[in-house]
């Protein structure tokens, strides 16, 4: 994810969104993913960060720009930047401010082992949390949310 920023904007397969705001892209089949965003979208009561889903036009088309796969990892972009993994939750803690920027002390730990763990709960997450349909655990309101 070392591209330049906005470079999905010039992407001609990646269908125009609003960037004004970070974007998080999750699995929306994955029942921890889903309760994710879930989670989330209450914290961020102000209506900070968009959501969209990785199975939807914008999250896969995205996807594919960085040349990821949702089994990987989620997107947060922010400020025309790519984020996986634990950076990427990093920056989303920076982004909803207040005590969230508690859990940047987490950065003390190596990257690789913080994406180590990462993956590891990434490959079994269908197992040890199981899938689901698209969002059903978003309320109505939430899944007006989605871009």
């Amino acid at each position: 994810m070392t591209r330049r920023p906005y470079s999905y904007r010039e992407d001609p397969d990646v269908p125009l969104f609003d960037d004004s705001r970070p974007l998080f892209v999750f699995d929306n089949i994955c029942l921890l993913c889903s309760g994710g965003a879930n989670f989330l979208m209450k914290q961020d009561r102000k209506g900070a960060i968009a959501f969209t889903s990785a199975q939807g036009p914008i999250g896969s088309a995205l996807y594919r720009h960085y040349e990821m796969a949702v089994d990987e990892t989620y997107l947060f972009l922010a400020d025309g930047r790519a984020y996986g993994m634990s950076e990427g939750y990093f920056q989303l803690a920076k982004r909803l401010g207040g005590m969230w920027r508690l859990t940047l002390v987490a950065r003390l730990m190596p990257r690789p082992l913080r994406d180590a763990i990462y993956r590891m709960i990434a490959r079994n997450r269908y197992r040890w949390f199981g899938k689901t349909q698209a969002c059903a655990l978003l309320t109505p309101e939430q899944r007006a949310r989605l871009l």
